[in-house]
């Protein structure tokens, strides 16, 4: 029977130690992956003063736009909203704004108000209902494109602000007419108001630059944003039109715009302001609906970029990467659970010692890392020593709260690649400027205590066992693993302590 359940007990550990070391594989793929895009992103930075910028087209000679703005309930912003892009320089008789309001609330007399002064200065610009919320957002833009008069169509988010010449930047591009999408930067209005949305701010920075740039420049497939961004009408009715299959309608018209040999033009200089989720809640839903949707996306195209005949092998690659970012999750996740069994393994098998040099990947993945992060905070802020010493608390802070998110977002994951369907949750926006008046009256806060919460607090006490298991393994203890124990005790702290106090 002890011959047994040894034999079991050995046989166990092996599943896991394979379980692990695949999950540590994949995060050190996705590393390189950062490390090709850093280079790319490095080179392109040096051609860039070579490139000539695109003619400006005479203002008589402008095409027709259509400016979509999706809102559900979005009470707080909707002035400074409207207020904003009416603002925008292009000629009228060519500029038309849909405000595709799905919203259920007392914004909509509010909203009706507001584009009735808008008329007033001779704006074309159009309140659009629908009785029935089918399709959530990418619904409601389809639904616009039916009667949209612009032969380009430019879509901004509640919380989205461009600049007055935002067009007349980007419009110059499409000159090249297998150009379908121009995607620009997304700006952070409230970057410092919390460690939350520094970190978030801190994690985009590096899509919005060391990504999209770093695949833009070489031609791979990129992704539009869902906001501040301006499509070309042909391209998205040749790729099928928005479809609400995954939470992410954005990156799925993305990837069927670059099949069907679209390009895509990212503009890193053209920075559109925006406002970051203040509250752990809102940034919950977000991060969910952004990574179950990139896992549904992943599902949805995967088999037809890889059987792509005008698609180049190494853009396949980069591309199947992309799609499979948000598992990094899943797989970090999987590391973290497994890493406190690995130690009573390590301990109690001393021939699986060697294998555990293996968990040096994760310190080298997380070297590359913070190599290429440094990169871009040197590009957007400055070098020198004090920089650096920002950037570190700053890197270890975004480090220990991507893991606090990685169950939440791991479960979202998972979802996604089992094809559970669940309904677009929007992220609800504040109006920073008054936050602090409308933080405690906010009728879109959730306040209600998710399950997740609940194992996100049991993973605080794990991982605080983790910390104290390095102490007791071992002649002298076990310290090797320590330090990641303590930023995943962190990370699940913080995340669950907030989700507590939020919830009261």
């Amino acid at each position: 029977m002890e011959n047994n359940i040894e034999q079991f007990s050995y046989l166990f550990a092996i599943a896991l130690i394979i379980i692990y070391s695949f999950s540590l594989f994949f995060i050190f793929l996705y590393s390189l992956s950062q490390l090709y895009l850093l280079r790319n992103y490095l080179n392109f930075k040096k051609t860039k003063k070579k490139l000539n910028p695109p003619t400006q087209i005479p203002w008589e000679q402008l095409p027709e736009v259509t400016i979509q703005l999706p809102v559900f309930n979005e009470v707080y912003v909707m002035e400074q909203l409207l207020t904003n892009i009416s603002k925008l320089n292009y000629p009228k008789e060519k500029f038309e704004i849909q405000v595709l309001d799905d919203s259920d609330d007392e914004s909509v007399p509010l909203t009706k108000a507001l584009i009735s002064k808008i008329k007033k200065k001779g704006i074309n610009i159009i309140h659009l209902r629908r009785k029935i919320r089918t399709g959530f957002k990418a619904g409601a833009l389809k639904e616009g494109l039916k009667s949209a008069k612009g032969t380009f169509i430019a879509i901004f988010d509640a919380d989205f602000l461009p600049e007055k010449n935002w067009l007349l930047n980007t419009i110059p591009h499409f000159q090249d007419e297998k150009i379908g999408v121009v995607q620009t930067r997304w700006g952070h209005q409230n970057r410092n108001y919390s460690i939350l949305t520094s970190v978030q701010a801190f994690a985009l920075d590096a899509h919005f630059t060391l990504e999209q740039v770093g695949r833009n420049s070489q031609n791979h497939f990129i992704n539009f944003n869902g906001t501040a961004g301006i499509w070309r009408k042909e391209c998205i009715i040749d790729s099928g039109n928005w479809q609400a299959d995954t939470l992410t309608e954005d990156l799925d018209l993305s990837y069927r715009a670059q099949l069907g040999g679209w390009k895509f033009k990212y503009l890193e200089d053209i920075i559109t302001p925006a406002e970051l989720p203040v509250l752990i809640s809102a940034a919950r839903s977000q991060q969910y609906r952004w990574n179950k949707g990139g896992a549904e996306t992943f599902q949805k195209m995967i088999k037809k970029v890889l059987h792509s005949k005008k698609t180049p092998l190494k853009t396949k690659l980069y591309a199947s990467m992309h799609l499979l970012n948000s598992t990094m999750f899943l797989n970090v996740f999987i590391v973290a659970i497994l890493s406190i069994p690995m130690l009573y393994i390590k301990s109690r098998w001393v021939i699986f010692g060697l294998y555990f040099n293996l968990s040096s990947l994760f310190v080298i993945s997380t070297l590359i890392l913070f190599i290429c992060y440094w990169q871009i905070h040197k590009q957007i802020y400055s070098s020198g020593f004090l920089s650096f010493i920002k950037y570190l608390q700053s890197f270890v802070v975004f480090f220990t709260l991507a893991m606090g998110f990685s169950f939440h977002n791991s479960i979202a994951v998972i979802q996604g690649h089992f094809g559970k369907k669940t309904p677009f949750v929007r992220t609800p926006k504040f109006n920073e400027k008054s936050f602090e008046k409308k933080l405690l009256k906010n009728k879109y806060i959730n306040r209600k205590i998710s399950k997740n919460t609940l194992v996100e607090s049991l993973l605080v006490i794990y991982f605080l066992f983790g910390m104290y298991s390095a102490f007791i393994l071992g002649k002298e203890g076990d310290f090797g693993l320590f330090p990641f124990h303590l930023m995943l005790f962190c990370g699940f702290g913080y995340v669950s302590l907030r989700s507590f106090i939020e919830g009261k």
